[in-house]
């Protein structure tokens, strides 16, 4: 197979190689820095103002697919391969401005001006996408992008009429798909990267067998997916995390595939790439799936990685064990599956021996015969960690409650089923009065903790509230209990 020791990506349009290159690089630091690229504005340094978007671009299946990302948090090593497109790279040979640029102008989009690049590449990735979206396709798509003066009507004034000054078709990047794609296949060698810039090492598997190879030889490596967890412990505590090993751009985790028993995630999976199989099986993950984080963070993080570092915060955790998920766990050539509930063990510790990963986990297919929920509580609306999470899975014969799966975040060390809730509404009929009753006893399942999101009272206040509100989404009354987004 063989090793090299660089990495070689495309930056708006010129090849780069580097070969001194260090488990915590950040592509932000490299534009701006090394490049002098200073459109792309360093915010918050954690993924969350969206003033460092820029676009990459990755062969998948042989075709190529831009995302956008937050080059603040995004490492140099994950780039191997990729096309980073940057805000410099929308200006026109002739020097006009683009069109998503021209429409901001003209729909007076930008005060400061400070967050104005991200804003346009987001919404350059959307127009790119969808030459016409609705309003709420457009708020979704800005989630990530933070203006502190302009405000968002006229932002999404400008987003409403970016085709009114360009057609996506003739667009510069469409224009060079095909080369660009030759360019990336060229590129791909698919040996395994290791390379480090002083002490600071980075690894690149070739494959999942040589990831497997790998973590063996170096079993307290820091794993690296989307780096949307990882990434803060670079920018924020400053922690090492050399030696790392990344794993965006190894094509086993990142398939999706459906057989008789279940709907089976690589563990490379993002957010944004699993949503639209997700929500097609289970139609009430599709307002929760956009509320994790905003667009940039649902393009980088993975499904596998929000379960494999045990956050007793996770979004997806708890609605995964609603669903009676599996983890599948690999060391070698060795798998065993889990529950994914068992796989959290206490706060900050998994079931998860040295030198293993997470390789994959199924969710089984729905049943027609069981009400499902998924509830988020925060702070704000979008884009923010959740207080309290929740998965609701009740299986219903005959009016009768036969079987139930309710999970919580935030209200234990660990994502948690509620099995003294659980217990109270197996055998009960399907009444609200069944409902209040398991409710009385969610106390004996939590203690939660007050921290800054919110008090314990509250936590356990919502957490039983959660349960009222199932009743009446589900019940015939149809109480108006949520507002939709048209």
């Amino acid at each position: 197979m063989g090793h090299r020791a660089d990495i070689h990506f495309l930056l708006n349009g010129q090849e780069v190689t580097l070969d001194k290159v260090g488990a915590g690089d950040t592509l932000l630091d490299h534009l701006r820095l090394q490049r002098r690229l200073t459109g792309t504005k360093e915010g918050c340094a954690e993924g969350d103002c969206g003033a460092c978007t820029v676009l990459v671009g990755r062969l998948s299946g042989g075709a190529l697919r831009y995302e956008t990302v937050n080059a603040c948090i995004r490492f140099m090593a994950s780039l191997d391969g990729c096309h980073v497109v940057t805000i410099e790279y929308l200006a026109g040979a002739d020097g006009r401005m683009h069109p998503v640029q021209q429409a901001m102008v003209e729909h007076h989009g930008s005060q400061c001006g400070f967050c104005t690049p991200g804003f346009v590449m987001s919404l350059y990735a959307l127009w790119m996408q969808n030459p016409n979206p609705s309003e709420t396709e457009i708020e979704t798509a800005i989630q990530g992008n933070l203006c502190r003066c302009t405000g968002y009507e006229p932002i999404i004034r400008a987003a409403r009429a970016i085709s009114d000054y360009g057609n996506p078709a003739q667009d510069a990047l469409n224009a060079e798909r095909a080369a660009v794609t030759t360019r990336l296949a060229d590129l791909a060698d698919h040996r395994r990267v290791e390379m480090s810039d002083g002490q600071s090492r980075a690894i690149l598997p070739a494959d999942l067998d040589d990831l497997a190879a790998v973590l063996e030889t170096h079993p307290d490596a820091t794993i690296v997916a989307g780096a949307t967890d990882v990434g803060l412990w670079v920018t924020k505590f400053l922690r090492t995390i050399s030696p790392a090993v990344f794993i965006s751009h190894l094509e086993e985790l990142r398939q999706i595939s459906r057989d008789d028993e279940a709907i089976r995630l690589g563990a490379g999976v993002s957010y944004s790439a699993s949503a639209d199989v997700l929500c097609a099986e289970y139609p009430h993950l599709r307002e929760y799936w956009d509320r994790i984080a905003g667009w940039q963070i649902r393009n980088m993080g993975t499904i596998g990685g929000n379960v494999a570092n045990g956050s007793p915060i996770g979004d997806t955790p708890p609605v995964l064990i609603a669903l009676g998920a599996e983890v599948i766990l690999r060391k070698g050539a060795g798998r065993r599956t889990l529950p994914i509930e068992d796989y959290f063990i206490d706060y900050g510790k998994q079931d998860l021996a040295p030198g293993e990963f997470v390789e994959r986990i199924d969710i089984p297919h729905s049943r027609a015969d069981t009400l499902h929920s998924a509830y988020k509580i925060s702070k704000r609306r979008d884009e923010d960690i959740s207080s309290v999470a929740a998965g609701f899975s009740i299986t219903l014969e005959k009016g009768m409650i036969t079987a139930a799966r309710i999970a919580f975040g935030g209200m234990a060390a660990t994502p948690k089923r509620a099995a003294k809730v659980e217990a109270a509404l197996i055998g009960a009929p399907w009444a609200e009065a069944s409902l209040r009753d398991a409710a009385a006893r969610m106390p004996e399942d939590f203690t939660p903790l007050s921290d800054w999101r919110a008090s314990a009272d509250y936590r356990m206040r919502a957490a039983q509230n959660l349960l009222r509100r199932f009743w009446l989404e589900h019940s015939e009354q149809a109480a108006p209990v949520r507002l939709l987004r048209a």
